[in-house]
């Protein structure tokens, strides 16, 4: 009686399954190395299985994204939104929730992957930009022109406002992917937020704000 549910179950698990694995070696191996029989090996069923229910490599990759990496980007999406506070109160909360993320997920992983094999694979780089930079970068940029409009946050264009924003945490996110690994010096990402948080908003507040 209890078999058929839980062998349900399993298959509506497969994608996801498919999925985390497909991480765990894009970010290994990258894009190019990284083979569909190691992804099937690694989530436990053969190479043929993936093709029930993805086309291939490419589309799998943007299930990565899609699913691994585009819901964490949504969350802070709906802070942005939903906040009803002052600009200076949301964007420290922003900035932690990011450091959270390069710091505890695979996020960081797979832009290095991005920017490694964009330029053989450039389908990748259109995936990310689609499902990860340009929702973003247009949340944040729509926050800052709303903190400019009650008056808040000075004069200049949001999204190169957004990117100030922006920029650092990916820049840490780096680090801590590609130098850290080779001996730098360790980075805490969420020193890192509260401090380029305090530096820019002192710049981007207006007196009234600031005060």
């Amino acid at each position: 009686m209890n078999a058929r549910p839980k062998w349900r179950r399993r298959k509506t698990a497969r994608p996801a399954e498919i999925v985390q694995a497909a991480i765990e070696v894009f970010c290994e191996r990258g894009f190019a190395a990284a083979k569909l029989d190691d992804i099937a090996a690694r989530a436990g069923l053969s190479k043929g299985g993936i093709y029930l229910y993805f086309d291939g490599k490419a589309q799998l990759f943007e299930a990565v994204v899609r699913d691994g990496v585009a819901p964490n980007v949504a969350a802070a999406l709906t802070l942005l939104e939903r906040h009803e506070g002052a600009f200076a109160e949301v964007a420290p909360m922003l900035l932690a929730r990011i450091a959270n993320v390069l710091q505890n997920t695979r996020a960081a992983s797979v832009a290095k992957l991005v920017i490694g094999e964009s330029q053989n694979f450039p389908e990748l780089a259109r995936v990310w930009h689609d499902a990860v930079v340009a929702p973003g970068v247009a949340a944040m940029s729509a926050a800052i022109a709303r903190a400019q409009a009650r008056g808040e946050v000075r004069a200049g264009e949001p999204r190169l406002y957004a990117f100030s924003l922006l920029g650092p945490m990916v820049l840490g996110g780096i680090w801590r992917e590609v130098v850290a690994p080779i001996g730098g010096d360790p980075l805490d990402m969420q020193a890192l937020a509260a401090q380029h948080g305090r530096t820019l908003l002192n710049g981007m507040l207006t007196h009234e704000a600031a005060a």
